[in-house]
């Protein structure tokens, strides 16, 4: 049994509706950075990817939050939208 706590509770109006626990929504709302960091470049995941030296495979799994970003990768996301032609200078 996960002992983790709920973030927000089912709805029980709605039986496909399921809780959702803090590590869940942490990974929701790395997710919405990093998609809504690209989108706002105007760029594919591919095109992101190459750009900033990020395996697609890992970016796509990020974004659809299969996978926790780490701090390191939420860090590089912020300055990528503050500076995305520096960085893309810095690590072409």
């Amino acid at each position: 049994m996960n002992n983790e706590p709920i973030t927000m509770p089912a709805d029980p109006a709605d039986a496909e509706d399921f809780d959702v626990t803090v590590e869940a929504m942490d990974r929701a709302q790395r997710a919405r950075l990093i998609r809504k960091t690209r989108t706002g470049l105007g760029l594919s995941q591919s095109e992101f990817a190459t750009r900033f030296r990020v395996p697609v495979g890992t970016l796509r799994d990020w974004e659809q939050a299969r996978a926790t970003a780490p701090d390191f990768a939420i860090a590089y996301v912020r300055v990528i939208a503050q500076h995305p032609e520096m960085v893309a200078k810095a690590v072409a």
